[in-house]
């Protein structure tokens, strides 16, 4: 798998840099609903850029405790990790110019290569043809609807099995950032971690159909980890409650038990809107 994208080539870790560095702040992403802020971090020679979204600058939500998005960021890493697939930036939980935040590698994302046609696309029949799966039918106005559809691509489906684990309820197309070096990150998770049920994605292309070997494995070194008393439970239990913890673990054995993606629950909207 290639190596993650500006990572610092000198013997600090990328999540050392993020912790013990200075912040910078150069800019605001003003398109976020929430403070992003756009820094520098630097440490013992070693720099990059990364964001950094203080707590203080979350916008309430009914349905999520007030102040809990970073540390939900955060446990999205760790998972993430945990299974293996580094789909989420390097992000730590630490004090910053504005108070204490998340704080995540900066990624540079690759325009892609045309002929590939990109990850997400719209197109008109019933069928997503070769090298796609299809999504649901989307209204593109005038009284016209076109199928979205998603790449099938495997990036993809280890990312669709992630937002399953962690219940992301926004995983949006501007969430997936594809790379130069060929790797695909995903970003944005906030809203994570719910003891309800809140998928929502633009994966669904798999829902129903077996879970891969590999994601079988991952699935189980994952379960593993989140037994009491092991690293990862007591590192999680710092970031979200204890029943949302439990439910994880239910999540993750459901998964396991059922041996397929997960599908709509009916129960919830399925789609993120917007959808970008």
């Amino acid at each position: 798998m290639p190596a993650p994208e500006r990572i610092p080539t000198g013997s600090l870790t990328a999540v050392e840099l993020l912790t013990k560095g200075e912040l910078t702040v150069r800019g605001r992403i003003r398109e976020a609903s929430n403070a992003v802020l756009y820094c520098s971090v630097a440490y013992e020679g070693e720099s990059a850029h990364c964001v950094y979204k203080p707590v203080a600058g979350e916008r309430p939500l009914w349905d999520f405790p007030d102040g809990t998005l970073a540390q939900r960021e955060v446990a999205a890493y760790e998972v993430g990790a945990a299974l293996g697939w580094d789909l989420v930036p390097p992000t730590v939980l630490r004090d910053g110019p504005y108070g204490e935040g998340m704080v995540q590698l900066w990624i540079e994302q690759s325009a892609g290569d045309p002929e590939e046609g990109g990850l997400l696309a719209l197109v008109d029949g019933e069928e997503p043809g070769e090298g796609w799966k299809a999504v649901g039918l989307a209204d593109v106005g005038e009284g016209r609807t076109a199928l979205l559809v998603h790449a099938d691509d495997e990036r993809l489906r280890r990312l669709a099995v992630l937002d399953a684990v962690i219940n992301n309820g926004d995983r949006k197309g501007g969430h997936l950032l594809p790379t130069e070096g060929g790797r695909l990150y995903g970003i944005d998770h906030g809203v994570t971690f719910n003891v309800d049920d809140k998928l929502r994605t633009l994966l669904w292309g798999w829902a129903g159909e077996p879970l891969t070997e590999e994601a079988v494995a991952a699935l189980t070194g994952l379960a593993a980890a989140l037994a009491p008393g092991e690293p990862l439970a007591t590192r999680l239990a710092e970031l979200i409650t204890a029943a949302e913890l439990d439910a994880l673990r239910g999540r993750v054995a459901g998964l396991l038990s059922d041996g397929v993606h997960r599908s709509p629950s009916g129960e919830w909207p399925p789609i993120p809107w917007p959808p970008v």
